[in-house]
């Protein structure tokens, strides 16, 4: 085997990402150095923030460069080994590229072990996405027993997550989400105590007052844009707003027009902070223990939408845009 299929950017999207911004193609595999690993790609993690890196712009992590491999969180099993800290067999995760197999250094891999936990679960709820929910709720959103958490994109991978924390650690939780379906599942499945579609709502300024009717304490936002302007309309003094994300505008190709937060913040004495999940490295070994502990217990549950194919991978990404995933989207090779 001297060649692997590989997955690159062709071209910066404008708007909303196609599949002909995506190339197929071949590429050569190099041979082992000392310390390095030859992997078969197990599962790959599609993400929103992927459609950042797909734009020439600065931002916290590089973009894509054109004409080479897009890369992601993969799991991956290790087929021939040049490092003393990984055999054959290993399964390893790691920040690696679009292919179906790859050279790559051990020493950015780390091992997981599928006996704990299913392997795909190490790309979500014990995984960066587990980590994203518990730590930017904790560490910026500072729950107290009894608050009121509203989460936006609540039936997505991080949302879904969010609110299940919320509940464990004494919350009132509203999620709000795209289908009937979808609430009924965050409230069913997830134990959230009210959801909104807001497909079907006409005033969501009001529909957040009738589910938040003590108002909002910590808003954890995945969407940004219209949704996001309605629950500023709705918080308490001394709120939180956590900002993890907006699907909502990444496609768009024109400043959004948007509401005016400052008022909002003042007259609340409200707290807004956006973050990444590596502003709280030095927390994330203790987080995936508590992730996984309450995994064990059962008091956290995960949804994922699995994929199947290398080819699917970037049909997979472009539907995450249209709300067609529930939980994490994770595609399996």
């Amino acid at each position: 085997m001297t060649t692997t299929k590989t997955i690159n950017l062709k071209n910066r999207p404008k708007g909303s990402p196609t599949i002909t911004d995506f190339d197929f193609t071949t590429a050569e595999i190099s041979e082992l150095k000392e310390g390095e690993v030859l992997l078969s790609t197990l599962y790959v993690s599609v993400d929103p923030y992927l459609r950042g890196r797909m734009s020439d712009a600065p931002s916290y992590v590089p973009p894509f460069k054109l004409n080479e491999p897009i890369s992601s969180g993969i799991i991956a099993e290790v087929l021939e080994s040049k490092s003393e800290n990984l055999t054959i067999g290993d399964k390893v995760i790691g920040a690696l590229q679009w292919k179906e197999t790859q050279v790559a250094k051990a020493e950015n891999l780390r091992k997981v072990d599928p006996d704990k936990a299913p392997l795909s679960t190490y790309l979500g709820i014990i995984g960066m996405t587990g980590l994203t929910a518990l730590l930017g709720l904790k560490e910026i959103g500072k729950p107290k027993n009894g608050e009121t958490l509203l989460v936006s994109g609540a039936a997505g991978a991080v949302g879904s997550v969010v609110g299940q924390i919320g509940k464990i650690l004494g919350l009132r939780v509203v999620g709000i989400a795209g289908t009937d379906e979808k609430v009924d599942m965050l409230k069913s499945e997830f134990g959230f105590d009210e959801g909104i579609n807001y497909n079907t709502t006409e005033n969501m300024i009001q529909a957040i007052q009738d589910t938040c009717p003590d108002g909002v304490d910590i808003y954890f936002d995945n969407v940004g844009g219209e949704i996001s302007d309605a629950v500023l309309f709705n918080i308490n003094k001394f709120a939180r707003i956590i900002i993890c994300g907006a699907i909502s505008v990444y496609n768009n190709t024109e400043t959004p027009k948007s509401l005016s937060v400052q008022p909002f913040l003042v007259k609340k004495s409200a707290l807004m902070q956006g973050f990444i999940v590596a502003d709280f490295a030095d927390k994330h070994p203790e987080g995936v223990q508590q992730l996984a502990t309450w995994l064990q217990e059962g008091k956290l549950k995960y949804k994922e939408t699995i994929v199947e194919g290398f080819d699917n991978i970037p049909q997979a990404f472009l539907d995450l845009f249209e709300g067609k995933n529930k939980g994490k989207m994770v595609v399996k090779i």
